[in-house]
């Protein structure tokens, strides 16, 4: 029974956040904010560019970013991590991709940057093929050209040429 309280309430966070998220971004929201900020600053003469009048716009906005950066921050990771299960989905269910890809985003930068070099190495394969049409997981690839390597050594030494 704790667990679905707990269900709840969450679903009721993720829903005001979530509605606070398309408001904030919104055109309404902006033209607000702008309407705001105008009215402070047509108050300036009025409240002679007094100390509180200045401590108004500095605490809203100071507030109003606070609260904003972890609102946007909650966004972004909703919004990476479907777009990684996304992905995830297409990579697994492709016949010829790598399996090894499916949980990328979980490895630390090292590999990545490792794993960035393949696909490197395999667009660099890829512009070498006769044709566009063409798909190659990273094995299929290194395997392709490691064959073609090896006709082509055969064909050098049949007619006499060496690449030496």
């Amino acid at each position: 029974m704790k667990k679905n309280n707990r269900q709840q309430n969450h679903h009721w966070s993720e829903r005001i956040a979530s509605a606070v998220s398309k408001a904030a971004g919104s055109t309404a929201a902006f033209i607000t904010a702008f309407l705001l900020v105008l009215a402070w600053g047509l108050t300036g003469p009025i409240l002679h560019y007094s100390s509180n009048w200045q401590l108004i716009i500095n605490t809203g906005t100071t507030i109003i970013t606070f609260l904003m950066v972890f609102l946007i921050q909650k966004a972004q990771n909703k919004d990476s991590l479907a777009i990684q299960l996304k992905l995830n989905e297409l990579v697994a269910a492709h016949e010829f991709a790598s399996n090894r890809l499916v949980d990328v985003e979980n490895i630390p930068e090292e590999d990545l940057k490792i794993i960035q070099k393949y696909y490197s190495h395999l667009s660099h394969i890829a512009k070498s093929e006769e044709t566009l049409q063409q798909s190659h997981s990273i094995e299929e690839a290194e395997a392709s050209s490691k064959m073609k390597n090896k006709r082509e050594q055969t064909y050098q030494r049949k007619s006499g040429k060496s690449k030496e």
